[in-house]
């Protein structure tokens, strides 16, 4: 009795597990029956259209002015006064500093008398010889010169003119509009004619300099436009022209070129900045860098087409910041590029359009 009720309970149990796996098999996981259908993928696409294409040459350069002047003193005496200070601007004319001019006075003034002295000698000569002084002009030119040089007057003229021009260059003067730079003495010090006083950049006339690599002297011209954006100050974008390629290349197979630059306050001398160089490639088929993705290792381009994304392999030519040219022929004019939410498409993908306008076009 007790093995017949255990074998009915063991066959009551097999039915039971039985039963409840064919109602499971009968009812499939709704989580997972909503996972099997592909949704389609929210893309944006544009027309694939001629247009001109600016090609976009991209270099690091630094910003100079094309007129610095250095000022210094001609003589070592004590600072007086400095009348500027770092990055103020200046008129030409302008005093900037001076120096105390009290030996420097009185070496013309021993000048002066020595000056005088040889005047008197070199009259004494001239008399000694029979002339007169009111008849100079009747004096052979050889007795002039021996007499000037027997008195001394020649060497007393040109240290009396060397002393006025050290008393004149006691001060100094900005020699052209601009900011003053590099400043560094401070009164009731020694100058030294050495060393530069201090140097005033025209910020008006700026430019910037760049190099480009060999291989890139196609792509640029005097005359072409150029964009510049400090590394410090991204969101200042100024304008220029280039004004200058030099035409050597040197041991790196690089370019030296110059570009003027549209003035503006916040550049300064020696400021580092990305330069972009825009010249016109003529009309292409450009696309943007977002429509170009890789696919086994190779640029791909999806083309929208009943609802479907087919991809082309594409070969790219030249690119600015945003867009390429499109070289190959496996695309034709006015196929709807798809230009974003391509990353995870595959061939014939179902797709949807976000931007339902760029179709109508």
């Amino acid at each position: 009795m007790k093995y017949s009720k255990t074998l009915a309970l063991i066959c009551s149990i097999f039915l039971f597990n039985v039963s409840c796996t064919l109602n499971n098999k009968e009812k499939p996981d709704e989580t997972v029956r909503k996972l099997l259908p592909d949704a389609p993928l929210e893309v944006t696409v544009a027309p694939l259209k001629t247009i001109d294409f600016e090609h976009e040459l991209v270099s690091n350069g630094k910003i100079a002015a094309r007129t610095v002047a250095e000022l210094k003193f001609k003589t070592s005496e004590v600072i007086s006064q400095i009348f500027v200070r770092n990055g103020s601007q200046v008129k030409r004319g302008e005093l900037i500093a001076t120096l105390d001019t009290y030996s420097l006075s009185t070496r013309v003034k021993q000048a002066k008398d020595a000056l005088d002295r040889a005047t008197l000698e070199y009259q004494d000569v001239l008399i000694g010889q029979g002339y007169k002084l009111d008849e100079l002009e009747n004096v052979p030119a050889d007795i002039i010169n021996l007499a000037k040089i027997k008195s001394g007057l020649n060497t007393a003229q040109t240290q009396y003119e060397i002393a006025n021009h050290d008393l004149y260059q006691a001060s100094l003067v900005a020699p052209i509009d601009g900011t003053i730079a590099n400043l560094f003495a401070k009164t009731n010090t020694l100058s030294y004619p050495s060393e530069v006083f201090c140097n005033i950049i025209d910020t008006r006339s700026l430019e910037v300099q760049f190099t480009v690599l060999e291989n890139e002297l196609g792509y640029i011209k005097t005359g072409d436009e150029v964009k510049i954006t400090p590394f410090s100050i991204p969101d200042l974008t100024v304008g220029g022209k280039v004004t200058e390629i030099n035409p050597w290349v040197n041991e790196n197979g690089m370019v030296k070129v110059r570009a003027s630059v549209t003035y503006n306050s916040r550049l300064v001398e020696g400021m580092n900045v990305r330069v972009s160089a825009f010249r016109s490639a003529g009309k292409q088929w450009v696309v943007p860098k977002s429509a170009v993705v890789l696919r086994t290792g190779k640029q791909v381009v999806f083309v929208m087409s009943d609802g479907k994304a087919n991809w082309n392999y594409v070969q790219t030519g030249l690119e600015n910041a945003t867009e390429y040219t499109i070289t190959s022929e496996t695309l034709k004019e006015g196929d709807m590029i798809i230009t974003s939410g391509n990353i995870n498409l595959a061939h014939e993908s179902p797709v949807k359009v976000l931007n339902e306008e760029a179709t109508e076009k």
